[in-house]
């Protein structure tokens, strides 16, 4: 029997997919559609709105598998290794 003091870990509901796959999926389907992709995310991002995501290619799906901060740990962790 736990203890309510355990720390607990949760595994991302994203299953097989990375969040850096799901973001390079997620941009090539707005790019496909049209649309700006990084204004696009951003205003996700921001907001939490799905409507900025393209249902293209299933992209919208796609990326609500991720919390927003899983996809922000995964940007700024990629902007922060590529300073060094």
């Amino acid at each position: 029997m736990s203890k309510i003091e355990d720390t607990m870990m949760f595994k991302s509901l994203a299953g097989d997919n990375s969040a850096r796959e799901i973001l390079q999926q997620v941009y090539a389907a707005l790019q496909e559609k049209g649309y700006d992709p990084i204004n696009q995310l951003v205003g996700y991002l921001m907001s939490g709105d799905p409507v900025y995501i393209t249902s293209h290619n299933q992209a919208r799906t796609k990326i609500r598998k991720l919390e927003r901060y899983e996809l922000l740990e995964e940007l700024v962790g990629h902007y922060l290794r590529d300073l060094k």
